[in-house]
């Protein structure tokens, strides 16, 4: 049963953010800082990643742990309402997340996918990673 009425429920989901979330914001200003130019919120792509360095085919998704599934195998047991509809969304996304890396990939794509948490635990980790894949894109256009 859930605690919140069905209005509030429904304002506590319209304020979920779906673009320029604190975890993209985090990716971008750095990538921003560091030279490193970028297209938002990508729709000429599958899935929309939300960071696209077209320069290098580089798409670059920061993915919630709730919305995408983070340790799924134990976070599912944890939900307590609406349970059907929950797993059957989340499990949705992440089936999607997986077809959406794959149609990337199979055009040619470097698909990078970071959780919230370790972008906000670590994130030179991640522009290292975003650097190091630039760095594989020039080394092959240059040979």
């Amino acid at each position: 049963m859930d605690r919140l009425t069905r209005e509030q429920r429904r304002k506590n989901m319209q304020a979920v953010k779906n673009k320029d979330s604190e975890i993209e914001l985090l990716l971008r200003r750095k990538l921003w800082n560091l030279g490193i130019r970028y297209r938002k919120n990508y729709s000429k792509l599958p899935g929309k990643p939300d960071i696209v360095i077209t320069k290098y085919k580089i798409a670059i998704f920061a993915d919630s742990e709730f919305w995408h599934g983070y340790d799924w195998e134990n976070k599912k047991n944890e939900i307590k309402s609406n349970r059907d509809f929950w797993i059957k969304k989340i499990e949705g996304n992440m089936k999607r997340d997986i077809e959406v890396t794959k149609q990337l990939e199979s055009e040619g794509w470097i698909v990078l996918r970071f959780w919230g948490k370790q972008i906000k635990k670590d994130l030179e980790g991640c522009i290292d990673i975003i650097q190091d894949a630039i760095r594989r894109r020039v080394q092959i256009n240059e040979m």
